[in-house]
């Protein structure tokens, strides 16, 4: 594909660097994101802060190859709610993962969107982050 971006188990952060920047700059919240095989980058305020980074809920999500909301207890986030989603190929199996901090995980939801049910209904998702 000329020009275009592909991801697969074996993308090198810079690779991956453009679609985290792009994530960190829709949501302006901090973005991580690696492939199965190599580590990746971790993009505060626009900009990449480690082109070697990893984390413990990213690396659990590709191992488990399913969506986790949790609070890590180590790493660059320890504490902070996040929340990280594998990026599979066609067949299902993992290639990357990305991760985001979970501002829905803290924020009081009833109360920002009280005037917006519509909104909340769309947010909740039901699940408790896990704290690991």
């Amino acid at each position: 594909m000329k020009g275009g971006i592909v991801i697969t188990e074996d993308s090198a952060a810079e690779e991956l660097a453009p679609i985290a920047l792009t994530v960190n700059e829709l949501l302006v919240i901090p973005v991580t994101m690696r492939s199965k095989n190599k580590r990746g980058v971790c993009v505060e305020k626009g900009e990449v802060i480690d082109f070697e980074y990893t984390g413990p809920i990213l690396e659990r999500a590709m191992a488990e190859n399913r969506l986790i909301r949790a609070i890590p207890l180590t790493g660059r986030y320890a504490g902070i709610p996040v929340v990280v989603a594998p990026l599979r190929n066609k067949k299902g199996e993992v290639m990357a993962a990305l991760g985001i901090v979970d501002v829905v995980g803290t924020v009081d939801l009833g109360a920002v969107f009280a005037h917006y049910p519509r909104v909340l209904d769309q947010l909740k998702s039901g699940e408790k982050p896990e704290i690991l």
